[in-house]
């Protein structure tokens, strides 16, 4: 029963994943005052984002717990999505003075 409704569920949690991406790359071009930029590349930022964050908050031990759910997971991954696109940002300033 589990598998199942692993499978009816997967949709939305990619469909929460593309929306978490898309505000963590908006926010993160916020606050590190880059050029907006179009819909699909603050997505492609915000997951690019979550991949790197979610390996920084690994490496540092910090992220969400098991006891987490709900909103405040969302919460705590957007946070850690966001910071992860901070760093690309930084990453591609960095490379293109360089």
């Amino acid at each position: 029963m589990e598998f199942i409704e692993g499978v009816i569920a997967a949709p939305f949690i990619c469909l929460g994943w593309i929306i978490v991406g898309a505000l963590a790359g908006g926010l993160a071009r916020s606050i590190m005052g880059s050029r907006d930029e179009n819909f699909v590349n603050d997505l492609i930022l915000g997951i690019l984002g979550a991949i790197i964050g979610g390996i920084l908050a690994g490496v540092i031990g910090v992220g969400p717990t098991e006891n987490e759910r709900g909103l405040e997971l969302v919460l705590i991954n957007l946070v850690i999505a966001t910071v992860g696109a901070m760093v690309l940002i930084a990453l591609r300033r960095a490379f293109a003075r360089a």
